[in-house]
């Protein structure tokens, strides 16, 4: 399967005439197109990924809040708009298979413009209960609107192509057999690219089932999770303002609450104030264990060596200001060091925040007693929420995190105090990005580096209840699995 089957567009390809004001085919009077607020902001939000490289998860909420404060928009309205951008880019390899397969030119010399509506389209026939004739009329207007009579022409015939199978019917004529070839099998049923693919069976292991519930569950919307921050707020707190039908308690992190589908953060009181977040149950697990570690001597000095945005971080702040603990939060960016001064606002305890670059820090060697260091890395593991980022990497990215990667865990060793305790933790299950980042900087491989007298601590235990986490003693977490993020968690003791 070609993973990048829309690059190199072909400016003028898929072109067509201006409609003309004054007549139509066959001497019909023009009709002006209807204009669809919906769909018109779902393209908007497609072309700001696509042309921007802007991700959904920040591009979608502020057209929404705008579509909703000029009275164009309802809870019902936004709820398609997301699901048609979302759903859209969750399953654009899939589409993108079904497109070409309907179309007589490559790809990607199609306007992106124009296959942005084709896969709008055809996720509505495919992959909604939209009906097939509103499908196709509904996306044929949007081309009117926004890319002219000519091409809505080409969009309505490719339309009604698609629209002649459901997509169970057009994988058996776009995907090859599993027989023949697995991965390219998988990546075409299941919209990831091959590489992909797999990166995430080697990480996962076993047989076709795993890897094709794995991949079925980066497709699927994440819930919304909740965080009560220690000091703060509570889980019976949050619980009893959502209410029975608002919301369910966590299914690992005792800080946890699952909001229903439909919920709104925002409007909660509690995250108004910061004493309550939005954060993966995966996340809270890892800032967790890392807390809950066992430690002997003192226990003063925390290190959130990669803070930014602050998710994690609030929640370090919390459970150190419970033991009488500070936090020091650094980042290396500004602009993220603010977000997480944002996230710490209002914390009982003592927390500071700065802006350094982890890799050459500024603390004194043997600071802390307890470190995290959520690395950089390539986002395979959050591909839920950011279904787009599947499209953008690309193997030879892991090249450029590694160096980073090994150089933080290396820092984070030597800021620690002989007998306290690091956690390496990164949103991605990629073999390169997790235990093979821990052995090499354990075993001084790469470069000049020196080997780090460190001892393994099995994680597990420090994961009450928590089902499905192998054999130990770094953790992977999964989406089919655990519902939560694809979060790694290495923790080691600094022995000498």
């Amino acid at each position: 399967m070609n993973d990048s089957p829309r690059r190199s567009p072909n400016p003028g390809a898929g072109k067509g005439s201006k409609p003309n004001a004054n007549a139509g085919q066959g001497g019909k009077p023009y009709r002006r197109p209807k204009k669809d607020p919906v769909r018109i902001l779902a393209f908007e939000a497609l072309r700001a990924v696509d042309e921007r490289d802007a991700y959904a998860n920040l591009v979608l909420p502020p057209l929404l809040r705008k579509a909703r404060e000029g009275g164009t928009f309802d809870t019902r309205d936004a709820a398609l708009a997301t699901e048609l951008v979302y759903g859209t880019l969750r399953r654009q390899g899939t589409y993108d298979a079904i497109i070409a397969a309907c179309i007589d030119r490559p790809l990607r010399e199609v306007d992106p413009p124009v296959l942005d509506v084709l896969a709008l389209g055809a996720h509505q026939l495919l992959g909604t209960r939209i009906p097939t004739h509103a499908a196709v009329s509904a996306s044929v207007e949007l081309a009117r609107v926004v890319l002219g009579d000519g091409r809505a022409k080409f969009v309505n015939a490719v339309l009604r192509k698609i629209s002649a199978n459901d997509l169970d019917g057009w994988l058996e004529k776009v995907a090859p057999s599993y027989e023949d070839d697995a991965e390219d099998h998988l990546a075409v049923v299941y919209s990831h690219p091959r590489w992909v693919v797999s990166a995430l069976w080697d990480s996962l292991g076993g047989g076709r089932a795993g890897i094709e519930d794995l991949l079925e569950a980066d497709n699927e919307r994440p819930e919304v999770t909740l965080v009560a921050r220690p000091g703060r707020s509570t889980t019976d707190e949050l619980l009893d303002v959502l209410g029975e039908d608002g919301g369910l308690p966590g299914r690992w992190s005792p800080y946890a609450v699952r909001m229903a589908e439909g919920g709104e953060p925002g409007a909660l009181d509690a995250v108004r104030d910061g004493r309550a977040g939005v954060q993966d149950e995966g996340s809270q697990l890892v800032a967790a264990a890392l807390a809950n570690a066992p430690l002997e001597g003192r226990d003063e000095r925390w290190l959130d060596g990669c803070a930014g945005p602050g998710g994690k971080a609030a929640l370090l702040a919390a459970l150190a200001a419970g033991r009488g603990a500070a936090l020091l939060a650094s980042e290396k960016q500004p602009h993220r060091a603010r977000l997480v001064e944002r996230a710490l606002a209002g914390n009982p305890g003592p927390y500071q925040v700065i802006a350094a670059d982890g890799t050459r820090p500024p603390w004194l060697p043997g600071s802390f007693d307890r470190v995290l260091v959520d690395v950089p890395c390539s986002g395979l593991g959050a591909l839920r929420r950011r279904p787009e980022a599947r499209w953008r990497r690309r193997p030879e990215d892991l090249e450029g995190f590694a160096p980073l990667q090994r150089g933080l865990l290396r820092e984070a060793l030597s800021a620690v105090r002989i007998g306290g305790v690091v956690g390496y933790a990164t949103c991605s299950p990629h073999l390169a990005e997790t235990r093979i980042v821990v052995d090499d900087v354990l075993k001084g491989r790469g470069g000049d580096a020196e080997p780090i007298e460190a001892e393994w601590i099995d994680v597990r235990p420090l994961m009450p209840g928590v089902a499905g986490l192998g054999e130990g003693p770094d953790v992977q977490l999964w989406p089919h699995l655990h519902g939560t993020d694809a979060m790694y968690l290495a923790l080691l003791r600094r022995t000498a």
